[in-house]
Formats: structure tokens, C-alpha cells, sequence
């Protein structure tokens, strides 16, 4: 079975006409592809719209917040920004996003949760939720972390076993951040305990805020992507590269502001973007990694 479907074979499949479908097209309420200027409509989606419209017949539900919670991105904040799409940003963590989503409290959440005993990125928190079988999983980019550095790395850093040198301080994420996470599954896979850290306090709750603690001598290093390194011209000790995606509901998906950001997401602007940042690669932007 093809991964996409033409105008007329949709038509067929969801047994309405073809200016129906140009209709559904032009007014964004549909996903579909344009290639060498023919309309493609990938499988996958379509067949998850199609569910995502099936009648409920329960209590009325309360719609959540136009919110992305969960983990804190500079290419995600810049193209709801950019996009006008209307949504608002709440960046208190990846495990944090994922609970409110849960509860209603928001829209849609970013993650880029390590599974420590796969390697596997945040299928494997979606499968434990509440909501799982309501739930698709969207890659958004993969990104670059590593140690945000002071300017020329003057504590001569290599990786991770550094850290645990009495003359580095090192800037730390709040429970339930992604890159906290991260930090200590390499903390562990190095034999380390992160007690051996000495750590700057408080904490911070944002990839700028590393950058800023290291750029305000607070802390010798932290661990952050690429990006946030390069906007503060900071330095930066490449160490894994992570997938970060969007967790939202089904039938949120298909919601206009979401459809207005993810169109967005294939203009040139937004590929220029991601390249002048740096340590993105965001050629599989959109693709559904899950959908429920």
C-alpha cells in the first residue's frame, strides 16, 4: 500500500469529490504534501484525521489551553512566534509538559525524554501515560548537546568525566527537565555520581538560562544544545545528539493554530532558521512518530 494517496484516490477513500478535497486543502483543515507541484496526502495522517473526527458521545469535554508546555526549545519558540499560530509557550520541564498535558492543562508538549534502558526518545514516557491511546508523538528536530562552555573552553573541558573536577561548577536543569535527565544517564554510563558535581545554585529551568549562568560566570559549564551555546557566542563540546517531538492529543492535532505552526515548519524560513541557529536537523519536521 502506497505512503500517499493522490486527490483523487482521497476523494475516493473518504467518498466526497475532488473539489472537496482542493476545498479542505485551500482552507488548511486537511494535512497533505506538495511535491513537483502535484497534491499528496501521506497515509498515516490522513487515516489519523480521519479518527481524530469520529463522534464522541460522552460528557462534553473542556477544551485545553492553546499552551505547548513541557521542555524549552529556541527553534520551537521562535516559529510560534514567527508562525502567528496563536499558541503560548509554558517551559517548566519536559516531565512537567507531559503531566499537564495529562491533565488538560495544556495543548500539546515538547519532550526529549532518554529512555536510560533503550536510548529510546519518548515513546516509551508516552506509552506509561494516562492518555496514550489518545495521544500522537510529532518529531519536531533532532538537536545537538553537549557542555555550553565559557568563550575558548578556558577550563580546557573534554567531556563528562571533567565535571567531577574540584575546579568546575557546573549549571544543573530543574527535576524533570530533559537535559537533566540526560546528564545523568551519562553521569551513570561514565561510573559517575553526580554527587561528585559541584553545582551552581539554583538550578535553571531553561536552555537560554544555562547559557546565561555560564555567560554571568555562575557556573563553568552546563549541559545545553548547540544553539543556545552559539546565540550567546559561547563555546561547545558536542556529546549526543537527542530527537525532540511534540506529544498532543489526536484530535488536537488537527486544531488551526497547531495546523498553522506545522505549515509554517515547511516554509524556507523556517529551514534557514534552524540552519543559522545551528545544531539542528529538522528534514523529518512533522512526521508522525505515533499516532495513538
Amino acid at each position: 500500500m502506497p505512503d500517499f494517496m493522490t486527490t483523487s484516490e482521497l476523494a475516493e477513500y473518504l467518498r466526497i469529490k475532488e473539489r472537496t478535497v482542493y476545498e479542505l486543502v485551500r482552507t488548511r483543515r486537511i494535512p497533505c504534501s506538495r511535491a513537483t507541484g502535484r497534491l499528496l496526502f501521506p497515509r498515516t495522517l490522513i487515516e489519523t484525521w480521519v479518527r481524530a473526527r469520529v463522534d464522541y458521545e460522552g460528557p462534553a469535554l473542556e477544551p485545553p489551553p492553546p499552551v505547548i508546555a513541557g521542555s524549552h526549545d529556541l527553534l520551537l519558540e521562535w516559529a510560534v512566534r514567527e508562525s502567528g499560530c496563536e499558541l503560548a509557550l509554558m517551559s517548566g520541564g519536559s516531565l512537567d509538559g507531559l503531566r499537564r498535558l495529562e491533565a488538560g492543562q495544556a495543548l500539546a508538549a515538547g519532550l526529549h525524554l532518554i529512555d536510560p534502558a533503550s536510548g529510546e526518545y519518548n515513546a516509551a514516557f508516552l506509552r506509561a501515560s494516562v492518555r496514550f491511546a489518545d495521544l500522537a508523538l510529532i518529531h519536531w528536530a533532532w538537536r545537538e548537546q553537549g557542555l555550553i562552555t565559557a568563550q575558548r573552553n578556558p577550563k580546557k573541558l573534554k567531556g563528562i568525566a571533567d565535571l567531577a573536577r574540584p575546579d568546575v561548577t557546573v549549571a544543573r536543569r530543574q527535576e524533570g527537565a530533559g537535559s537533566e535527565l540526560l546528564l545523568r544517564h551519562m553521569l551513570e554510563q561514565a561510573g559517575m555520581s553526580d554527587r561528585a558535581l559541584t553545582c551552581a545554585t539554583p538550578v535553571v529551568r531553561t536552555e537560554s538560562d544555562v547559557a546565561a549562568a555560564v555567560l554571568d560566570g555562575k557556573a563553568d559549564c552546563g549541559l545545553g544544545i548547540a544553539a543556545a551555546a552559539r546565540r550567546h557566542r559561547l563555546g561547545f563540546i558536542p556529546l549526543h545528539r537527542e530527537r525532540f517531538d511534540l506529544a498532543i492529543g489526536r484530535r488536537d492535532y488537527f486544531d488551526e493554530r497547531v495546523q498553522r505552526l506545522m505549515w509554517f515548519t515547511r516554509s524556507p524560513a523556517f529551514s534557514e532558521r534552524a540552519a543559522a541557529l545551528g545544531g539542528y536537523e529538522v528534514s523529518e519536521c512533522g512526521r508522525i512518530l505515533q499516532a495513538g
